[in-house]
């Protein structure tokens, strides 16, 4: 593929954001979540889902709530919204890599909610942290009737392996 823009992008792993010029060349090595993860000239970078059309593809859809009054069907988005949150270099969300720790969800005086998580890191030095942090704040702000979602980075309890879902551990070989 070829950058058709200049565009906003964060190296990988190392966290550094960057602009990739309009004509670079290079190939998409992981598409989830609506982000995307290219190799240019040895690199990985992270290119955001605002970002899409630069590299030919489409920016992820808005997202619908049905009931901005069910409680329920907020916390099943905002849930679902965390599941596509993914680390650059690896294809599994961070539900299921068991970083999200805790998620609450208050509502506001004015009937609006605010989420706090508490989330972690597969290890505390990794450069990608903030950019994971952002993800997964500004993904969960895109939930309707979100105002507001506080995530704090924690490293306590330290995050393991057992932590991942059956199927994370599966799919990574660590079963």
């Amino acid at each position: 593929m070829k950058f058709e823009r200049d565009c906003d992008a964060v190296l990988v792993p190392q966290g550094d954001k960057v602009s990739l010029p309009a004509g670079t060349i290079g190939y998409i090595t992981q598409a989830l979540g609506g982000s995307f993860t290219v190799f240019v000239e040895g690199n990985l970078f992270r290119i955001a889902g605002e970002n899409a059309d630069a590299i030919g593809k489409s920016a992820p859809q808005p997202l619908e709530l049905a009931d901005t009054e069910d409680d329920a069907a907020v916390e099943k988005l905002v849930w679902d919204q965390l599941r596509t949150c993914f680390d650059p270099e690896i294809p599994i969300n961070v539900v299921e890599l068991g970083l999200i720790y805790d998620c609450q969800i208050e509502r506001l005086d004015d009937g609006r909610r605010k989420v706090n998580i508490q989330m972690t890191l597969t290890a505390p030095a990794c450069g990608m942290g903030e950019v994971l942090v952002d993800d997964v704040r500004n993904k969960v702000e895109r939930v309707p009737t979100v105002a507001e979602a506080d995530v704090d980075l924690v490293f306590d309890p330290p995050w393991g392996r057992h932590m991942m879902s059956e199927a994370a551990q599966l799919e990574t070989g660590m079963l």
